[in-house]
C-alpha cells in the first residue's frame, strides 16, 4: 500500500474520522486507507476526545451533526484548548448554506466538505491541509513588527512578551504578512500563499480568517496593522 502523497511512508498522516453513520465512516475508512492513511474512527464527540486524548492524530474529519454535542461545539472545544488549538479539523456536512460554512470556519474549521463529495477530492483537501499544517523549513528567525514578535522555531506569537492566542490557519496569515511587509496581496495571492495551490476553498474564506486575526491582534492594538486596500486586497503594514 503506498503512503499518502507528499507524505514519506515513515510519517503516515493519522486521520480521526469522526461520523455517527456506519455506513459512511466504513466509506471514509476504506477510501482513506487505500491512499495510505491510517485511520480511526469515532462515533461522537466523546468517542472523539478519548482517541485524540489516546493517540492525537494528524488531521479530523468531523461531521457537524453528531448526537449529543455536535461536530460544531466539538470544533469551538478543541480550539478553546492549548493541546488541541492547532490540530486540523475538516468539517463534513450536508448543510449547503453560506452561512453554515462560514459558522464552521469562523469556530477554527480549516476546510468545510459538503456532502455528498467524492473521495478524490476529500482526499485532495486532506493533503492540502495537511501540507498547510507542516512547519516551514525556511524563516526560522523571529520576525518582530512594533512589539508583536511570531517565533517560527516555537510557534509562538507574543506581545509585550504576553502569548497571544492564535488559531493554525490564523498564524500562518500573520506569519506570512509579516514576512512580506507593506505588500498588498490579493485573496487569489494569499489561498495560494498561505492555504497552498491548487486547494478547493473559496476566496470569502480568507475574509473570515483576516477577521479572526484582527480580532487575536485586537487586544494589543496590532489589528490596525492588518489592512484592507479596497478593490485590491489585503497588506501588513506599520504605517496606519
Amino acid at each position: 500500500m503506498q503512503a499518502a502523497q507528499g507524505i514519506p511512508p515513515a510519517m503516515t498522516a493519522r486521520i480521526l474520522v469522526v461520523e455517527d453513520e456506519a455506513a459512511i465512516r466504513e466509506m471514509l475508512r476504506f477510501a482513506l486507507a487505500r491512499e495510505g492513511f491510517d485511520v480511526e474512527e469515532a462515533g461522537d464527540a466523546a468517542q472523539a476526545r478519548e482517541c485524540i486524548a489516546r493517540r492525537p492524530p494528524d488531521l479530523v474529519l468531523l461531521d457537524w451533526m453528531l448526537p449529543g454535542v455536535s461536530g460544531l461545539e466539538l470544533v469551538r472545544r478543541l480550539r478553546r484548548e492549548e493541546s488541541t488549538r492547532r490540530l486540523p479539523v475538516i468539517m463534513l456536512t450536508a448543510r449547503t448554506g453560506e452561512e453554515h460554512k462560514v459558522a464552521g470556519l469562523e469556530l477554527g474549521a480549516d476546510d468545510y466538505l459538503t456532502k455528498p463529495f467524492s473521495p478524490r477530492e476529500l482526499v485532495a483537501r486532506i493533503r492540502a491541509v495537511l501540507r498547510r499544517a507542516r512547519p516551514e523549513a525556511a524563516e526560522t528567525g523571529p520576525l518582530e513588527a512594533d512589539g508583536l514578535v511570531l517565533d517560527p522555531l516555537g510557534h509562538r506569537v507574543t506581545c509585550g512578551g504576553r502569548p497571544l492566542r492564535l488559531g493554525p490557519t490564523e498564524y500562518r496569515l500573520l506569519r506570512f504578512f509579516m514576512s512580506h511587509p507593506e505588500r498588498v496581496f490579493s485573496r487569489a495571492q494569499l489561498l495560494d500563499s498561505v492555504w497552498g495551490e491548487n486547494v478547493f476553498i473559496e476566496e470569502r474564506t480568507v475574509d473570515v480568517h483576516i477577521r479572526r486575526l484582527r480580532k487575536a491582534l485586537s487586544a494589543s492594538g496590532h489589528d490596525r496593522y492588518v489592512q484592507t486596500v479596497r478593490g485590491a486586497g489585503y497588506r501588513f503594514s506599520t504605517q496606519v
